[in-house]
C-alpha cells in the first residue's frame, strides 16, 4: 500500500484567522484618578458616607419634628389669654392644663402638616395671607404723621371728614303713601295747625319720634329713609311743610333749626383725620408690597376659552 495523499492547498481557514493582540496599559499609561476610581474601598467608602448623611439627616429631623419646647415666654403667653379673657390669673392646675391643651394642639399640627392636609386649605392660606399683610402693614406704621401731613389729607379728602347737616324738627306722620283718604288727612292737618292745635295729636299713631334735636341728616336718613333726610335740607325753616315722603309714608314736618354741613378743622378732628391717614398707609402698603411680590413671581394661567369671551 501507498502512503496516503495528502493534498496541500496552503495555510488552513483556522491558520488564517490572526488572533487579535491586546496591549495592556503599563503603570506609566494609566492616570492616577483612574486607578482611585477603580479601588473597591473607595466605593464602600463613599457608600458608607452617603448612608450616614442620609440616616444621620432623617435621625436628626425626625427628632426636631417630635420635640415640642414650651419655654417660660410661652408659658406667659398662655398664661396671659388666660387671664384677659377670665380676668383673673390660672391657677398652677389651670397653667398646667393651659400647656398639656398648648402640646395637644401643637402635635395634632404637626400631624396634620406631615400630612399634608395644610396645603391647598383656603382657611390656612387666608390665616397665613393676614399675618403677611400684618407684617407689611408694621414695617411702615412706624412714624407718626405730622399736622402738614394730616392737614393734605383733610383737604384732599373733604367728603370723608365734612360734618352733616344739623336739624332740630317736628314731623306728624299721616299714612302710607297712597293709602285712602290721604289727601283730606293732610288737609285737615293744616287747618288744625293753623288754628294752634298740638301737633301731637294729629297724624296716626306711629313709633316713629315725633321730634329730633340736633341730629344729623346722616342717622336722620337711617331712620326715616333718605328721601327724607334730603329734604329736610331743603324744605322752608320756621314752616309746616308737606307732603314730605319717607320710607314709611308721608308726613308734614317743621324744622325749626338747621346748621349746614361744614369742614372741621384740623384740632377739631385730628384723631379721625390721623386714623383714616393711617388706614390709607396701611393700604398703600399692602398694595406696594404686593407688587413687588408680585414681580418675582412667574405666572402661569392655564385656562379654557368660556363661550362669554369668545363671543
Amino acid at each position: 500500500m501507498g502512503s496516503p495523499r495528502t493534498d496541500w492547498n496552503g495555510p488552513s481557514e483556522a491558520a488564517k484567522i490572526q488572533p487579535t493582540q491586546h496591549v495592556s496599559e503599563g503603570p506609566e499609561q494609566c492616570s492616577p484618578l483612574r486607578r482611585l476610581a477603580r479601588e473597591p474601598l473607595l466605593h464602600f467608602l463613599l457608600i458608607g458616607i452617603a448612608l450616614f448623611l442620609y440616616f444621620g439627616r432623617g435621625a436628626s429631623d425626625d427628632g426636631e419634628a417630635t420635640r415640642i419646647v414650651v419655654d417660660q415666654a410661652q408659658a406667659e403667653v398662655l398664661a396671659q389669654q388666660f387671664e384677659t379673657t377670665w380676668h383673673r390669673p390660672p391657677t398652677d392646675q389651670e397653667r398646667a392644663g393651659l400647656i398639656e391643651t398648648y402640646v395637644h394642639d401643637e402635635i395634632l399640627y404637626r400631624e396634620g402638616r406631615s400630612l399634608g392636609l395644610d396645603r391647598d386649605d383656603p382657611v390656612i392660606k387666608r390665616r397665613v395671607r393676614q399675618k403677611i399683610e400684618v407684617i407689611a402693614e408694621e414695617i411702615v406704621s412706624r412714624e407718626s404723621p405730622g399736622d402738614a401731613e394730616l392737614a393734605a389729607y383733610l383737604q384732599a379728602n373733604p367728603a370723608a371728614f365734612k360734618r352733616p347737616t344739623i336739624v332740630s324738627f317736628e314731623q306728624i306722620f299721616l299714612g302710607p303713601e297712597g293709602s285712602g283718604g290721604l289727601e283730606r288727612r293732610l288737609a285737615d292737618a293744616r287747618r288744625a295747625l293753623e288754628r294752634g292745635a298740638d301737633p301731637g295729636s294729629l297724624g296716626q299713631p306711629t313709633l316713629l319720634p315725633s321730634r329730633e334735636d340736633s341730629v344729623g341728616v346722616d342717622l336722620v336718613a337711617k331712620r326715616f329713609g333718605g328721601q327724607f333726610g334730603a329734604q329736610l335740607e331743603t324744605v322752608p325753616l320756621g314752616q309746616w311743610t308737606g307732603p314730605v315722603v319717607s320710607s314709611f309714608g308721608v308726613h308734614l314736618v317743621l324744622v325749626h333749626e338747621r346748621v349746614p354741613t361744614a369742614l372741621p378743622s384740623l384740632e377739631e378732628a385730628r384723631p379721625l383725620i390721623a386714623r383714616e391717614w393711617e388706614s390709607g398707609r396701611r393700604k398703600r402698603a399692602l398694595e406696594e408690597n404686593y407688587r413687588r411680590l408680585r414681580q418675582e413671581y412667574r405666572v402661569v394661567i392655564e385656562t379654557t376659552p368660556t363661550e362669554a369671551s369668545q363671543k
